[in-house]
């Protein structure tokens, strides 16, 4: 089940309907195949109901326990990338005819019976109609809107049967305005133009990719799917493909009728290549770029922790400094010698983080913020509180030789 990387990937439909596709993609990788099936669902922006103001409530139900039965009611979606515009990219100041479809919902019961409210009593207000708060230019994409744009998926189709809201006796009103929007999946799943996205690969488990367990006889405890019929059948005696890989894979994409599975499939596509294309430019560099150089092309490329490249014949060895031959430090600009440390200015051997150990110090004593002679930090040499006269470089170290260790 090797892939065979001369092969171009390939698409075979094998069912088609109104609301669902059934194909086999074949030479490609596992991950491009889960790619695609996250893009899918998450990926496509749709239109559904985001904002929900309530005029009447005397249902049983509470508004926000409505409010979240009218957004996941899927409305009709197509062309949605330029049909609708983001709120977030609209100059309105708070919705309009261009990112927004209004529709109003006024039900009433005054029978002696139990009423439905479904999706077929929501109503999207015409342009320019009632509702709308701002005078707003009608932009491009108006023109680019079917004739039932926004409306709820199957709005009154006898073959759908519509989708319950709420039940209501005599005397009980439901009345609200709600405002569609547009969105991705990932914002909310209310935004999903798909039910259910499904693949299959290796049927025959050839791949050894799960473990079944049985009690007697494992074909019959588990019968193959039907997907076993594009593939051959494997010897009982047949070797394990150690280096072996899928090249098939079964889908099986449902919309929720927002959107056709013929225009989910191409759009998840679309967004897929848009997405690596992205990837890929995010992760080349051009040293020809002028703005990372300076502006006049003199500057320095970044490397690695946000350092400066140093001009020929210099050296850095901390973050973001630079240092003279043989310095060393964070942030330090040393001046001769082997000296250096975390800002620090130094001449001949000295070393300080942060201090100046200049004429007043020991070219081989120093410490933090030091500028001391001999016997710094509580006498003697370079430690912390020591008090030995020899120079030792253990921390509170009573041993007069040179010790290494905290507190030993």
């Amino acid at each position: 089940m090797q892939v065979n990387d001369l092969l171009e990937p390939s698409v075979r439909i094998r069912e088609l309907k109104k609301d669902r596709v059934n194909f086999v993609l074949e030479n490609v990788d596992l991950g491009f195949a889960n790619s695609l099936r996250r893009v899918v669902m998450a990926d496509i922006p749709t239109v559904a109901i985001d904002m929900v103001e309530f005029d009447t409530n005397t249902t049983v139900l509470p508004d926000e326990f409505i409010a979240h039965r009218l957004g996941m009611i899927p409305l009709v979606s197509t062309n949605c990338d330029e049909a609708i515009r983001y709120s977030r990219d609209c100059t309105c100041l708070e919705s309009c005819q261009n990112c927004s479809i209004e529709l109003v919902l006024n039900v009433a019961c005054n029978e002696n019976r139990t009423m439905d409210i479904t999706s077929n009593h929501l109503d999207v207000v015409p342009r320019g109609g009632y509702g709308w708060r701002e005078e707003v230019d009608d932009g491009e994409e108006i023109a680019k809107r079917s004739e039932n744009f926004g409306h709820p998926v199957g709005n009154n189709d006898p073959s759908v049967p519509p989708i319950l809201i709420c039940k209501i006796r005599k005397g009980q009103q439901l009345r609200v305005r709600c405002i569609a929007k547009k969105g991705i999946a990932k914002e909310h799943a209310k935004w999903s133009p798909c039910s259910a996205v499904s693949f299959e690969y290796d049927p025959h488990n050839r791949l050894r990719h799960t473990t079944y367990w049985y009690e007697a006889d494992i074909k019959k405890e588990w019968p193959l799917s039907a997907n076993a019929e594009e593939e051959e059948t494997p010897r009982d005696d047949e070797p394990f493909d150690y280096n072996g890989k899928p090249q098939k894979f079964y889908f099986e994409v449902e919309t929720d009728g927002s959107l056709g599975p013929q225009e989910v499939v191409m759009k998840g596509l679309t967004e897929l290549q848009t997405k690596l294309a992205n990837l890929i430019l995010g992760l080349k560099t051009d040293p020809n770029d002028l703005d990372t150089l300076g502006g006049d092309g003199s500057g320095q490329l970044p490397t690695a922790n946000g350092t400066v490249a140093p001009p020929t014949g210099r050296t850095t060895t901390g973050w973001g400094q630079e240092t003279s031959p043989g310095g060393a430090g964070w942030g330090n600009s040393p001046n001769t010698g082997g000296g250096g440390g975390w800002g620090a200015s130094t001449t001949g051997g000295g070393s300080a983080w942060g201090g100046n150990s200049g004429s007043g110090a020991s070219p081989s004593a120093g410490g933090w913020g030091a500028n001391a002679a001999p016997g710094a930090w509580v006498a003697g040499g370079g430690g912390w509180g020591t008090g030995s006269p020899a120079r030792n470089t253990g921390w509170s170290s009573p041993n007069p030789q040179t010790q290494t260790g905290w507190n030993v």
